[in-house]
């Protein structure tokens, strides 16, 4: 897959910015604008305030969670990428952890989460997870990622919850949920 085909799929995945795309491809920023260049030029990005983002074929409406059927909002959202390519978007990390093992730990490639503070893009099985505090801003029991440990302790300080790796979460949420229906999840 040449640069430039990789660059639509990160973009796709939350990389919104040229400084990202640059540190993951160990390249200057001067190449990473020049494709960026291109890209926008074929039609295929647009480029707003700094940000890079798809350019959007007429939808009707954005993604829905797999989980729960909310529609997905990037800041909160777990993105699945299975092998084969194939991708299951959750409203939240919430519905994330429930879908992990409905979706099967065998068939996952990775997940993209955003950090709850910084909102940049992270490897959710890296994440230090908060689950079942007192804030949620999405579905309940709430569950929360950070990149930063030191974080999530702070958070869960202020607002309750257990600090947990993504394996500990899972459980922690499937615990939680427990009394609960089976959710379906639609792939």
């Amino acid at each position: 897959m040449d640069r430039k085909e990789e660059i639509l799929r990160l973009v796709e995945e939350g990389f919104n910015t040229a400084k990202e795309l640059s540190r993951y491809f160990n390249v200057s920023l001067m190449t990473i604008y020049r494709d960026l260049k291109e890209l926008e030029e074929e039609g295929r990005i647009v480029r707003k305030h700094g940000f890079i983002e798809l350019k959007k074929e007429e939808e009707p409406q954005g993604k829905v969670c797999a989980v729960c059927g909310k529609e997905v909002e990037l800041r909160l959202a777990f993105i699945y990428i299975l092998k084969g390519g194939k991708k299951v978007h959750t409203c939240c990390a919430h519905c994330g952890l429930i879908a992990y093992r409905t979706i099967g730990k065998e068939k996952v490639e990775m997940v993209m989460a955003r950090d709850f503070i910084t909102c940049n893009p992270i490897n959710a099985f890296m994440g230090s997870f908060v689950v079942g505090s007192s804030v949620a801003p999405c579905c309940t029991p709430p569950a929360f990622v950070f990149a930063n440990p030191e974080d999530a302790q702070k958070f869960a300080k202020g607002f309750g919850g257990i600090v947990t790796d993504f394996e500990e979460a899972v459980k922690r949420m499937e615990e939680l949920m427990r009394s609960g229906q089976r959710a379906d999840i639609s792939l």
